[in-house]
């Protein structure tokens, strides 16, 4: 009766260390392929084009804008595809957010690159900014930084990852009218 006893009190052990050990190895070899791949640090994403028809600040500290901008976004990888399933883009102008819009989600292919085109419109109080505003408008060009808020998922094969939130921010100087001349295009910078 002893002998037969440790046998099947045994058995569970082996089990859960056979399954320990599986889901260890499988841990081990995920993250291996994940360190080779590293799709996101692959993705490109630039300010193509940036035009500014109204950005003006009254006395009272309202800023009136019209910010239309064009990102491209580059994915280069040949096996992995993306999904961006939530993107939000926010402007800032002196550390001050004063717009956001969503966009609508999507599937990036392998090689492929899609444009992005938020336009920010309005009016937003947006105090102390005074003087920065004077100091650019002086400049001819306007410092403005757009953030994107990214929900995003990788597809390789039939195999998808769980979901990611990298926020990607795109600092540029854009000359206030209609024309896109003295506009130079920026790389914008992300994290995870």
């Amino acid at each position: 009766m002893g002998c037969f006893g440790s046998i099947v009190c045994c058995i569970p052990k082996c089990i859960f260390k056979i399954i320990i050990s599986i889901l260890i190895a499988l841990g081990i070899a995920v993250l291996i392929v994940w360190l080779i791949l590293r799709p996101i640090n692959h993705l490109n994403f630039h300010v193509q084009d940036a035009t500014l028809t109204q950005f003006n600040v009254t006395e009272n500290n309202m800023l009136h804008y019209n910010l239309a901008v064009a990102l491209n976004l580059r994915n280069p990888n040949t096996k992995i595809g993306v999904y961006y399933d939530q993107i939000e883009a926010r402007a800032f102008y002196d550390g001050q957010r004063f717009d956001s819009v969503m966009l609508t989600p999507f599937y990036q292919g392998h090689k492929n690159t899609t444009i992005l085109r938020p336009v920010f419109s309005g009016q937003r109080l947006l105090p102390n900014v005074q003087g920065e505003f004077n100091k650019d408008k002086s400049d001819g060009k306007f410092n403005i930084q757009v953030k994107l808020y990214l929900h995003m998922r990788f597809k390789a094969g039939v195999v998808k990852t769980t979901k990611f939130k990298p926020r990607v921010k795109c600092d540029f100087e854009v000359p206030m009218g209609t024309s896109a001349v003295g506009f130079t295009p920026e790389k914008c910078n992300y994290d995870i």
